[in-house]
Formats: structure tokens, C-alpha cells, sequence
């Protein structure tokens, strides 16, 4: 069955990217994108790219267009103007089913978790295992979620069972539990969405981890944040975002957080940056 624009289970699973394609090719690019509400810019002539195996920071205030962008990569929106680039494939018409058939996955603040279920209906949620005929694998899914909380969720305590319900979980630990899902089902780029918000020094650390943990696994992310402490320590590079236009690039090995705080703080002031007299070796 196709989607609203008539895509069949076929054609969206050739959009995966194949084995023979070469690995230094880039997993996203924005080519002068730009988004309009009601005549407003959120977006005006945004370029970035993402490379493979890549950790990349966006940061940005409030109304910097952040959400936007999260939802033209996740096809929820459509470009007014620019082109989005997959693994060197330009794509026109992006839809959500499209983008997950790419392998974009998205870990949004609020954790899109059902709190009251099981951590294996979670893990499973939309995309169940079934035997022949549609039944579902219970004891599959239970199998598979024990092995995950084991060796990617680093959980060891008898207590915690794929039976217990994401209540039972804390804060970073419900984030890990997101992105662990989204590395299961293959996803390539995983755009996290202020995953740190609300959670304490501790719990901020644990999620902090597991992005680190997509890097190793050799997957892509977009790390969208406020907070430019919480994104240094993982970001290969950080993009700057200021009202819909990107302010600046910097890659975190040859600028220091403060060098980098500085730069913000003179982007929010201004719209604009300079460059650092100092910057590390």
C-alpha cells in the first residue's frame, strides 16, 4: 500500500541507502533552504551539511528556527526555496514516511514514551515483530529488549526487566531508551531535541553518553539545543543558529567553550559574530 503520494513498501525501502555507496559521502545536506510562515522567515538561505559517524551541534535562542528545521528534515514541512540532499540524493517532495524510510529518527524532549507500558512495548511500538499471519512475537520482543538494556542500555540490575514500565526509569534513562530504539531500527541520523531538558547533572551525563554512543556505533546525529554546555562535550562541530540564518560554524577542537560561549553571546546581541583573538591548537 503507498503512501499520499503513492510510494509503495518497495520504493521506500530502496531509499535506504545500499552498501556499495562510498562512506564519505555525506549523510545530509542542506543546500540555501529557506521557510516562510505567513511571511515571516523562520528559515533564510540555510546551508549545512552532516557527515558520517558525526555528531553535529545546533544551538540557538528561542525563535532561532530550530523547529522548523527539525521538522523539514523530518518532513513535516516542505522547503519554500533550497534543496535536502540523502546520501548525496537530492530529494524533492519529502514526506515523514519518506524520512523514516531513510533512516531519520527523531528523540524529541518530551521522550514520545508510553509511560504506563512495558519496556518492550516501547522498544516495538509501531513496529512490532510478528510470527506468519500477523501474530504477535511476544517472546521475541521481550528476547531482543533484554539483550538491548544488557549491551547498549548498560543496565545490570535484577529489578529492571523488559516487563517494567518506562514509570520505573529516570530521566536520562528514558532518553537512552529513545535512542537505543531509534540505533535497533537501523536509523542513519538521529536528530535529538533538547534531550537534556529537565534532567538533573547526573541524568543529564547518562544522556550525554548515549549520544556519545552513536558516534561509536557509527551512526549520525543533530544535537539541537539552547544550551551550548550540554552540547560541546559531544559535538565534532556546532552550528550557530540566529533568527532562521545560520550565524556561524565552528568545529569544538579548535575553540574552547568559553571562546565558543563568547561567540554566542555576541550573536544574540548583534546577529552576528567575531572571530576569537585566541583559539586553541
Amino acid at each position: 500500500m503507498g503512501d499520499d503520494n503513492g510510494e509503495t513498501a518497495g520504493e521506500l525501502e530502496a531509499l535506504r541507502p545500499s552498501a556499495a555507496e562510498p562512506g564519505d559521502v555525506d549523510v545530509l545536506e542542506l543546500r540555501h533552504v529557506s521557510k516562510s510562515f505567513s511571511g515571516v522567515h523562520a528559515l533564510h538561505d540555510v546551508s549545512l551539511r552532516l557527515a558520517p559517524a558525526e555528531v553535529l551541534g545546533l544551538v540557538g535562542d528561542n525563535g532561532a528556527g530550530k523547529s522548523t528545521l527539525i521538522k523539514l528534515l523530518t518532513g513535516y514541512h516542505r522547503p519554500d526555496e533550497g534543496s535536502i540532499f540523502f546520501r548525496g540524493k537530492k530529494l524533492n517532495n519529502l514526506t515523514v514516511r519518506r524520512a523514516r524510510a531513510l533512516g531519520v529518527e527523531t528523540v524529541y524532549q518530551e521522550r514520545a514514551l508510553a509511560e504506563q507500558q512495558a519496556l518492550w512495548r516501547n522498544i516495538f511500538m509501531g513496529r512490532p515483530l510478528t510470527h506468519f499471519g500477523g501474530v504477535l512475537d511476544v517472546r521475541e520482543m521481550r528476547r531482543v529488549t533484554s539483550r538491548l538494556m544488557r549491551e547498549s542500555m548498560g543496565f545490570t540490575s535484577a529489578i529492571l526487566t523488559p516487563d517494567t514500565s518506562v514509570t520505573g526509569l529516570s530521566g536520562g534513562e528514558r532518553q537512552g531508551l529513545a535512542i537505543v530504539r531509534a540505533l535497533h531500527f537501523e536509523a542513519d541520523l538521529i536528530i535529538l531535541d533538547e534531550p537534556t531538558m529537565g534532567l538533573s547533572l547526573s541524568e543529564t551525563e547518562k544522556c550525554l553518553d548515549f549520544v556519545r554512543r552513536i558516534r561509536s556505533a557509527g551512526k549520525s546525529a543533530i544535537f539541537i539545543d539552547h544550551n551550548i554546555f550540554h552540547i560541546y562535550s559531544v559535538a565534532d562541530r556546532i552550528v550557530i543558529l540566529d533568527r532562521g540564518s545560520i550565524a556561524g560554524e565552528f568545529e569544538t577542537s579548535r575553540y574552547t567553550l568559553d571562546e565558543l560561549t563568547a561567540i554566542m553571546r555576541d550573536v544574540a546581541a548583534t546577529g552576528r559574530f567575531a572571530e576569537p583573538k585566541r583559539r586553541t591548537s
